[in-house]
């Protein structure tokens, strides 16, 4: 196997260099690299699922080893990335295996989604009177969005209640922390005094009174509703009307539904330096954040969900259609990622870089600014790579280019000391799609994976991240 996947990393290198030259057209790639690598397909050479150069992940060990033996601490993991990663589905099923191993320290990092229009976790669901304005970090920096630590910035000028409701009663919350740019104090929380009933809209209520000449024709024309809509709206019998009374118009115009803030019940927040924070002695799977009196515009940019249980967190950062370069161009990203206390940064990019054909070398260029922007801002985390699965261009073509950026991961792994999970080989290689297919894993777009495809992912990663801590507590003393 490993004289296998040197060869293959050889050749992808070496066909990278002249890619980077002259970058070829999907089928010429295809065509190329076919008759080259034929004879060393992937597909059918299982991977021995292992989390090489782990040894950058010894802190990291000796904490989780504490845990284990005096059941205290938390442990923070930190999976970035962009589609694979937004949807949580293949980082949930890693989430759960590793608390069932390690305990259940929270739900960790969450953001309403819903509430910037794209999908998100099933495990959080958030609801609101407003409307907010979003803008993904995928698109031109505006400096009138601040883009943090969910990768999506969302904000709102309107008066509102945003809802977060928690689906999966195992990640009930004792505390609750807000993140927000500057840590500013932009939101406050509480809970309802009564059942509250989130509608973004309501109908709209016209009244209109009478004047003098005025009759039921020439007012119906004004309003652009029929004489009967008048009529049936106000139990009217016939069309005598009376100058100086009123009339409800019937209309299917909406407006903004207010909730009064005295139909809540206020919790008083504390601050960090990066968060500002609300503890309950009590679980809670539902909580309200509203605005904070004196501010007039409210930007947010995540919230963090923990319990009074020593284990493990495994936040998830996803966006869709990111690049290492997305995350790269915002600042605020990793000047907020101390918020989530990472031990591990684990880091799944490369697939949008490829169908860009960004070549090898420009995509590990953006890769080691984005490393090195986590360092500065997090000198004691360590690092994982997870190569990119492999895809399909057109759904026709194997794309060579994530297959060079997994060879290129593995090559520098030592030098910039980080580890490396290679999901490129457990997934079957530059030749792997059509067996993913026929196994249900992969979408007919040839690029996403099913559910069942995710869940696959991320049970072969946690088997590859639990090996690799057994094997380091037993040799811990050699």
């Amino acid at each position: 196997m490993h004289s296998k996947l040197t060869i293959l990393i050889a050749l992808l290198l070496a066909f990278t260099k002249v890619a980077a030259q002259t970058p070829p057209a999907v089928t010429e790639t295809a065509t190329v690299v076919t008759d080259s690598l034929a004879d060393i397909d992937t597909t059918d050479v299982p991977g021995n699922n292992v989390i090489t150069n782990s040894h950058v992940m010894r802190q990291l060990f000796e904490k989780l080893y504490k845990l284990e033996q005096t059941g205290t601490g938390k442990i923070n993991i930190v999976h970035i990335g962009d589609s694979h990663i937004q949807a949580d589905l293949m980082t949930n099923a890693i989430r759960k295996r590793l608390q069932k191993r390690f305990g259940n320290g929270g739900g960790g990092f969450t953001f309403p989604h819903q509430l910037a229009r794209t999908n998100g976790s099933y495990n959080t669901r958030f609801k609101s009177n407003a409307s907010w304005a979003s803008r993904r970090n995928i698109l031109p920096v505006d400096p009138a969005f601040a883009v943090g630590l969910s990768g999506i910035a969302l904000e709102t000028r309107e008066n509102f209640v945003v809802e977060l409701n928690v689906r999966d009663s195992s990640y009930d919350f004792n505390t609750i922390r807000i993140v927000t740019p500057n840590n500013q104090e932009d939101f406050d929380l509480a809970t309802s005094s009564r059942t509250i009933v989130l509608e973004s809209t309501e109908p709209k209520k016209i009244t209109h009174r009478i004047k003098n000449g005025e009759v039921l024709g020439s007012i119906a024309n004004k309003y652009n509703v029929s004489v009967a809509d008048i009529k049936r709206a106000n139990s009217m019998k016939t069309d005598r009307i009376r100058a100086g009374k009123t009339l409800k118009i019937p209309t299917d115009e909406k407006v903004k539904r207010d909730v009064k803030r005295s139909e809540f019940i206020p919790l008083t927040l504390q601050n960090d330096t990066l968060t500002h924070y609300y503890y309950s002695k009590q679980a809670l799977d539902k909580i309200y954040l509203l605005p904070h009196p004196g501010q007039n515009e409210y930007n947010l940019s995540g919230l963090v969900l923990e319990n009074d249980t020593p284990g493990l967190l495994y936040h998830s950062i996803g966006v869709n259609g990111a690049k290492a370069s997305d995350y790269n161009k915002y600042p605020l990203f990793f000047q907020q990622l101390p918020a989530l206390k990472p031990d591990l940064v684990v880091v799944s990019l490369g697939t949008n870089e490829s169908f860009d054909k960004m070549t090898e070398a420009d995509y590990m260029a953006q890769l080691n600014t984005f490393i090195n922007n986590v360092k500065a801002n997090c000198p004691n985390t360590a690092i994982l790579i997870m190569t990119p699965p492999p895809s399909l261009f057109r759904r026709k073509y194997p794309n060579t280019f994530a297959a060079s950026y997994a060879g290129s991961i593995i090559a520098a792994e030592e030098a910039k000391q980080y580890a490396t999970w290679d999901l490129f080989t457990e997934f079957g290689g530059l030749y792997g799609v059509p067996k993913n297919a026929k196994r249900g894993l992969i979408n007919t777009d040839r690029v996403h994976y099913t559910k069942q495809g995710y869940e696959k992912q991320g049970r072969l990663f946690s088997e590859a991240f639990i090996n690799a801590y057994d094997y380091f507590k037993s040799n811990r003393d050699k």
